[in-house]
């Protein structure tokens, strides 16, 4: 059993990430996809009960936001809980979502409100594994790990 929480403004790469390397493997339990908590809640607790593999693809800007999904992996005795932090400038982020369209397109002002509270991950929130991630413009991605 394995949970993945995913942390970074919009446009940062989050979903391309996830969809690169959990879609096979992983629940991915998204708020642009589910449109609200209560949904994601259901989707979240039925994972956590049925002791699958979930990856949570959302911004998580707040260190209590990503520590609510640690706790509830860590009761249900997840094995492995990880943070991938998606670390990006504003204008790199901003310059990926002037491509999307539709509606994943955010507007910028809520790219800079979500920077504006992110909260960068520190090794004392009680990750087993902490990976910085970074998109690069041709569509690869460098990683770091933070933590083991």
């Amino acid at each position: 059993m394995h949970a993945i929480i995913l942390c970074g403004i919009q446009g940062s790469g989050k979903s391309s990430y996830a969809q690169a390397h959990w879609f096979d493997t992983h629940v991915r339990l998204s708020l642009d996809l589910l449109h609200t908590r209560q949904r994601e809640d259901v989707l979240l607790h039925a994972c956590l009960a049925a002791k699958i593999s979930f990856v949570v693809d959302n911004t998580n800007p707040s260190r209590a936001q990503r520590l609510r999904y640690l706790q509830l992996a860590r009761a249900s005795g997840y094995e492995r809980i990880e943070l991938y932090h998606f670390r990006s400038g504003l204008a790199a982020a901003l310059e990926r979502n002037a491509r999307r369209s539709g509606k994943q397109r955010v507007p910028d002002i809520a790219v800079r409100g979500t920077l504006a509270k992110l909260e960068t991950p520190t090794p004392d929130e009680g990750w087993d594994r902490i990976v910085v991630v970074e998109a690069r413009i041709d569509g690869s991605y460098r990683e770091e790990l933070l933590q083991t």
